[in-house]
């Protein structure tokens, strides 16, 4: 079990992030250490949760992308808020984040868009993401229809698809011990300032 963190109030918790994502890609037995657990919420008060790809992190937040028509896209024009969740289990290490949603700028999802391989920017261009669709064999069908449509052309990034940016209000650093008596460090933004508060377990 790790041993006690130097973790305070003059921490600045993106450091904090940032080393701990560094660690938790070089371990040996993490597979994707920016997998981000996003859960949100729509104006019927019903909760969704899923598993996306942070792929941004600055002091502005942390950017995940994807097809603003699916489910969290349409949560998310209802009530632009969001919660979300790193675990890393051989680290014994948790982090939540909590805060406002705002969609990046085109420019940012374009470019990003242009870095995926083409393979990805197909099946996000074809997808009509949370609707139904009735067989596997479909799915394939439009993939391969649309390989052909492109051909060695460029695949432009749909307008219906791009990022998001959790603007955080709260993160919090959890990392385990023995006996369960793990430590838990809070940050919380307020009037532009970080605030510091440990808390119990």
């Amino acid at each position: 079990m790790p041993s006690n963190l130097d973790i305070g109030p003059n921490t600045p918790p993106l450091q904090i992030f940032s080393d701990w994502i560094t660690e938790a890609k070089n371990h040996p037995h993490i597979n994707d250490a920016i997998a981000m657990s996003v859960a949100t919420c729509g104006a019927n008060g019903e909760l969704h949760s899923r598993v996306v790809l942070c792929k941004q992190w600055s002091e502005e937040g942390f950017t995940f992308f994807t097809n603003y028509n699916s489910q969290k896209g349409r949560n998310l024009a209802e009530r632009p808020e969001a919660a979300a969740g790193f675990f890393w289990d051989p680290l014994a290490r948790q982090i939540k984040i909590s805060g406002a949603v705002k969609k990046t700028s085109r420019e940012v999802s374009v470019a990003y868009w242009n870095s995926r391989p083409r393979e990805s920017q197909l099946s996000q261009w074809l997808s009509h993401q949370s609707q139904p669709v009735d067989s596997r064999k479909t799915l394939e069908e439009a993939w391969s229809k649309a390989d052909k449509h492109f051909g060695a052309q460029p695949i432009p990034c749909p307008e219906h698809w791009g990022g998001y940016l959790i603007e955080p209000r709260q993160i919090e650093f959890w990392v385990g011990q023995p006996g369960r008596l793990h430590d838990r460090f809070e940050f919380k933004r307020e009037s532009g300032a970080w605030t510091f508060r440990r808390l119990y377990p």
